[in-house]
């Protein structure tokens, strides 16, 4: 009896509707497999796809393709290992999230997913049928069980694989990241060891769709709940791994164990590459940004320059007569710092034609929030034409408290096709820029060292759309605004629970107010990487016209 089996692990980062593509993905995977001696290779959940594929995948003709894709690939790996690769099933009635099992040209084996998540920014109730729980399959001397995903967050898919004869559990993930997800990841994995006795291999996958980044971070536990192998956060991987029988039963070898950065590294490189896949994946190349000489501003040509180089980020500054000199003297040192190009348009011209014509319109009242707007509308107006010119893609730059509570202009410093900072609170800002001020990685394409001048960071933070403008004329203090935020929309708490753990109640309920009222404004704006359990769009989905307001 055979007592060793070769897996190979491909943590990879799939494309939603390249099917070809992500196919040849496959291929090359089970290509280095073979040259390692696996008697499998295993890719992740839906991988033919992409993931997640959204309502994509209830369209029959777009199935239809995935499958075929899938067959022919059986066929075109039948000279070497198994493979295990996640893609959609349909039995002539309904509709599956499934793992593929293919070996020497055929498809051996399917597993249905049993378990299909309906919360945060899941929606697969809507679009898959439940599967009843499969029971283990073979490869050579190995039964192997597979939970998809959601699977193995509960124990009775596990307990029943182990009941009937798994010897370890292979759990491919389309499993999204926001901060410190990784403990959660691990601590349900040891329970699952823990309560079946069986090796347990958590494969992930990587890269971004839309707002959701896969961080990878796939690892391999052993019975007793030793770390076997820990693949890297974020970077693409193919990792070989070598089970052996013993007395006890099956055990992973120890191999590699990447080191796991911290979270606001994390958190940088999840904004980093999300950037990157967002305009990679939709065939973009170049973005542009208005450079006000703020901080936000100056963390999205951080983050846009580190994920497409210097050369690929056009920076525009839009003065007005409320500009400070100061401002001026920062954006271009943040662009000078990064190696980017800077241009400047001056909006008072436009503004003072599109105020001489609502003169007669606006005569008799005072000037006020209208005017202010129009300035930041026409910079949002002259940096879309620059768009539409030079076929450069707009990156919004307002972080999560501003988008919270509506402190944008609306078609104005909104407009664009993309945000970085949609998910991190303006106190965040302040730390990741120091962060990054102070490290560099290989995968930052822009330079190391101070890009963000220290002045930039420690300033008083203002839009400049008056003289002598400060953000804090308009809302609390931003400590004080995002620990409010965090308890409101993290927490979900009410405002006695927010009032009782030190907050003045009056402040509370202004920033409710904000918080309800800015729903529209968050409907129409631009998509953001998810960075939190609570991101805006679809991990809460508030209703835009909503009269309850908490009074208790």
């Amino acid at each position: 009896m055979t007592d060793r089996f070769r897996l190979t692990l491909a943590q990879l980062n799939p494309t939603v509707g390249a099917l070809a593509a992500n196919a040849a993905k496959a291929r090359a995977a089970w290509e280095a497999g073979r040259e390692s001696g696996a008697d499998m290779v295993a890719l992740t959940e839906m991988f033919i796809t992409g993931y997640q594929t959204r309502d994509l995948i209830v369209k029959p003709a777009f199935v239809r393709d995935a499958i075929a894709t899938l067959e022919a690939l059986a066929k075109d790996c039948a000279d070497g290992p198994a493979l295990g690769i996640g893609g959609p099933w349909w039995d002539g009635e309904r509709l599956y999230n499934a793992y593929w099992v293919m070996e020497r040209g055929k498809v051996t084996a399917r597993v249905l997913k049993h378990h299909l998540p309906n919360d945060t920014v899941f929606d697969e109730v809507r679009q898959f049928s439940a599967g009843d729980v499969s029971g283990p399959y073979r490869i050579g001397p190995l039964r192997i069980g597979t939970p998809i995903c959601e699977d193995a967050w509960h124990e009775d898919v596990a307990e029943t694989l182990a009941e009937t004869g798994a010897e370890i559990l292979l759990v491919p993930n389309g499993s999204p990241y926001y901060r410190n997800k990784y403990d959660l990841r691990v601590g349900l994995m040891v329970a699952r060891m823990v309560e079946t006795g069986l090796p347990l291999v958590y494969l992930n996958m990587v890269g971004a769709q839309d707002d959701q980044i896969f961080d990878g971070g796939s690892f391999v536990l052993n019975p007793g709940g030793a770390l076997a192998l820990q693949m890297p956060v974020f970077d693409e991987a193919i990792t070989h791994l070598t089970f052996t029988r013993t007395p006890k039963g099956w055990a992973a070898e120890r191999t590699d164990v990447e080191p796991l950065p911290d979270e606001w590294e994390q958190d940088y490189r999840a904004m980093v590459d999300a950037l990157r896949d967002y305009l990679g994946k939709s065939g973009l190349s170049r973005v542009l940004l208005g450079l006000s000489g703020g901080i936000d501003s100056a963390l999205v040509a951080a983050i846009a320059t580190d994920a497409l180089g210097p050369d690929a980020v056009r920076c525009v500054m839009l003065p007005s007569d409320h500009t400070s000199q100061s401002s001026l003297e920062d954006a271009a040192g943040v662009a000078r710092a990064l190696g980017c190009r800077l241009d400047t348009v001056p909006i008072e011209g436009p503004r003072d034609a599109v105020e001489a014509a609502l003169a007669p319109l606006f005569e008799g009242r005072p000037r006020g929030i209208a005017e202010e707007n129009i300035q930041s509308r026409m910079r949002g107006l002259l940096l879309m034409a620059i768009s539409n010119k030079m076929g450069e893609m707009l990156l919004t730059t307002g972080n999560k408290s501003e988008v919270a509570v509506g402190y944008a202009t609306i078609y104005g410093d909104m407009a664009g096709g993309y945000n970085p900072l949609k998910d991190l609170y303006k106190t965040r800002v302040f730390t990741i820029c120091r962060w990054r001020n102070e490290n560099h990685r290989p995968w930052m394409k822009g330079p190391a060292g101070e890009v963000i001048p220290p002045r930039v960071i420690e300033k008083p933070p203002s839009a400049e759309l008056r003289d002598n403008q400060k953000d804090e004329d308009s809302l609390p203090p931003y400590p004080v605004l995002d620990a409010i935020l965090e308890r409101l929309i993290e927490r979900d708490q009410s405002v006695a629970e927010v009032v009782a753990a030190g907050f003045e109640r009056e402040t509370v309920k202004k920033v409710e107010g904000l918080l309800y009222g800015a729903e529209w404004k968050r409907f129409q704006s631009a998509p953001g990487v998810r960075l939190t359990p609570k991101a805006f769009w679809l991990d809460r989905r508030y209703p835009i016209v909503n009269r309850w307001r908490d009074e208790g």
